[in-house]
């Protein structure tokens, strides 16, 4: 037997709607979350490795013990909150790129450091000056100023090479 339209609407309206578990949107949510995390993770971790090497570098330029170890050097009396010593310093390092890291030592003699301020006052130099030093730690030249990356890979040329 048929029912009546009447008796169809009856029990349409008896029967509850179901309801969708939010179930899915709390798993968005943690699946999401967990991404997050792991973009967050990757970014400080790439942060702190660049920032150790940074470190490192630093630490490497600044150690004035390697003068006069048989490679030439070229060390900088850098002041650095000085923006001439900050441009002097850029244009030196792209210089260098032209040479062997093997072949120069490049230190940095920062005059707020007791060895720094030493060092600059026993060569009787000014910040933004570039001193450039033998194997055996004898000064060959002192280039005062801020000078261009050509400029500097020219004296630098000069400097490493043997007999000059």
């Amino acid at each position: 037997m048929k029912k009546s339209g009447k008796a169809r609407a009856k029990a349409r309206k008896s029967q509850k709607p179901q309801e969708v578990a939010p179930a899915s949107a709390d798993r968005r949510k943690t699946l999401t979350l967990i991404r997050n995390g792991a973009i967050g993770a990757v970014v400080l971790g790439g942060a702190g490795v660049f920032s150790v090497n940074a470190v490192r570098a630093t630490v490497a330029e600044q150690d004035l013990t390697k003068i006069g170890n048989g490679t030439p050097s070229i060390v900088q009396i850098h002041d650095p909150t000085c923006a001439m010593c900050t441009e002097l310093q850029r244009e030196t390092r792209k210089a260098l790129r032209a040479f062997d890291k093997d072949a120069v030592n490049y230190l940095v003699a920062n005059i707020h450091s007791d060895e720094g301020s030493a060092f600059a006052a026993r060569h009787r130099v000014q910040h933004v000056t570039l001193v450039l030093l033998d194997g055996d730690g004898q000064v060959r030249q002192i280039l005062e100023g801020v000078r261009q990356r050509d400029e500097l890979r020219a004296h630098f040329a000069a400097h490493l090479t043997p007999g000059s």
